[in-house]
C-alpha cells in the first residue's frame, strides 16, 4: 500500500577529465650544515612574581569561594533539618491517628 520512492544515483553530466598521471620527481640532497651550537636551556617553570595586588586579589577569591561553599552546604544542611522535621511531625499525626482509631473498636 505504501511505498516508499528510493532516490536514484545522480548520473555526473558533461565531460569528465581522466586522471592524471603523477611522476615522480628526483630528490637532490641539500649541503651539509654544522650542527647548530647548544643553546642554555630555558628554565621549564616561569618565575611567578606575586605583588601586593595579586595576592590581594588570590585572598578575596579564595574568601569569596569559601563563602559560597559555606552558604550552600548550610543551606543544603537546613534543609535536610526541615525535611526531618516535616516527616517526624506527620509519623506523630499518623501515630495519633491510627491509635484513635484503633481505641473506638
Amino acid at each position: 500500500m505504501l511505498r516508499p520512492k528510493i532516490p536514484t544515483m545522480p548520473i555526473p553530466t558533461g565531460h569528465t577529465a581522466p586522471p592524471a598521471v603523477v611522476e615522480p620527481t628526483a630528490v637532490m640532497p641539500a649541503a651539509q650544515t654544522p650542527p647548530p651550537v647548544p643553546v642554555a636551556p630555558a628554565p621549564s617553570r616561569p618565575v611567578v612574581q606575586l605583588t601586593p595586588g595579586t595576592a590581594l586579589a588570590l585572598v578575596g577569591g579564595g574568601t569569596a569561594v569559601v563563602l559560597v561553599v559555606g552558604a550552600v552546604l548550610v543551606s543544603m544542611l537546613l534543609a535536610v533539618a526541615i525535611t526531618g522535621a516535616s516527616v517526624a511531625v506527620c509519623a506523630v499525626v499518623l501515630r495519633s491517628l491510627l491509635a484513635s482509631d484503633a481505641k473506638r473498636r
